[in-house]
């Protein structure tokens, strides 16, 4: 037994739609089970709640050989440890009383770094992971960069001002993976029986890019000129703030991209196997998934 926690997410869905192109029986936890198609519906078990309720998860882990772990976005928490960590030890909790076999996460890069210790988000996910390891079960985290996905919430703006907008300077060149290949990268995982251990298994998409590198692809698959504006971090607080996060997690948020600033994100180099694990290129990226968003909006 697999089972898929926010299956109805980003990445959640794109890995539960290849979990079931497998053999395997699959369970989901899902708090509202209308948003799963009824294909799906029909080819998994639904245990409705939140992933965070013991009561949900001691009932989702019990004879799962498998789960993946993928933590909702929670603005509002008082801090990232509670939004990481608090939420996920209901769920060590249960693996460790149901014996789980294997889990995958959803993690990011920086362990090795020095930085680590004052990254905000990845910091508190770090420590998720260590979490999930110490309950025994074999365990692999999917380290990431920034999602390509990411830019989507910009859509708007990229139609409507030619911008886009984010606080990490424009010419600093960081890796970003596209969340297909992260679900590609989860589901075989899961599928798989016969790994063991603890390891983390960076995702690091092909290439690096700047900011402006990136608003550069972007002009050239919409056939329109878009601009890359960093902005001040008080710019992004006011922001955040004023959209409803928590002071913790807008600080967590800041911190990160202090760190990724810093070199967070390049304590891993690339090798030819990354690129054939997470082949998708920004540029093909845009042209599959940004063109059509911006068209809509």
């Amino acid at each position: 037994m697999i089972v898929i926690t926010a299956p109805t997410g980003n990445i959640g869905h794109q890995v539960l739609d290849k979990v079931l192109a497998g053999d395997q029986p699959v369970r989901v936890i899902v708090r509202d089970p209308a948003k799963l198609s009824t294909d799906v519906r029909d080819r998994v078990e639904v245990i409705q709640g939140s992933h965070g309720d013991p009561r949900v998860v001691i009932r989702a882990f019990d004879g799962a050989d498998a789960v993946f772990w993928l933590l909702p976005t929670d603005r509002r928490a008082a801090s990232a440890d509670e939004a990481y960590v608090g939420f996920t030890r209901p769920a060590a909790e249960a693996m460790r009383a149901h014996g789980v076999k294997r889990v995958v996460d959803v993690s990011a890069l920086g362990r090795d770094t020095p930085y680590a210790g004052r990254a905000g988000h990845v910091t508190a996910s770090l420590a998720m992971d260590d979490l999930i390891a110490d309950t025994g079960v074999a365990f692999r985290a999917l380290a990431a960069p920034t999602f390509m996905d990411n830019v989507l919430r910009q859509v708007r703006v990229i139609k409507e001002q030619g911008m886009y907008f984010d606080v990490i300077s424009p010419d600093l060149r960081l890796p970003t993976v596209a969340t297909r290949d992260i679900a590609t990268v989860a589901a075989r995982l899961l599928l798989d029986a016969t790994w063991t251990g603890r390891d983390e298994v960076p995702v690091l998409g092909p290439e690096d890019l700047s900011g402006n590198d990136m608003a550069a692809v972007i002009s050239e698959v919409l056939g329109t000129p878009v601009k890359y504006q960093q902005m001040p971090g008080h710019a992004l607080r006011d922001r955040l703030i004023g959209s409803g996060a928590s002071e913790g997690m807008t600080q967590a948020m800041l911190d990160m991209a202090t760190a990724k600033e810093n070199g967070l994100d390049k304590g891993i180099a690339r090798t030819p196997q990354h690129a054939i694990d997470t082949p998708t290129t920004f540029r093909q990226w845009c042209e599959d998934t940004l063109k059509p968003a911006v068209q809509a909006a």
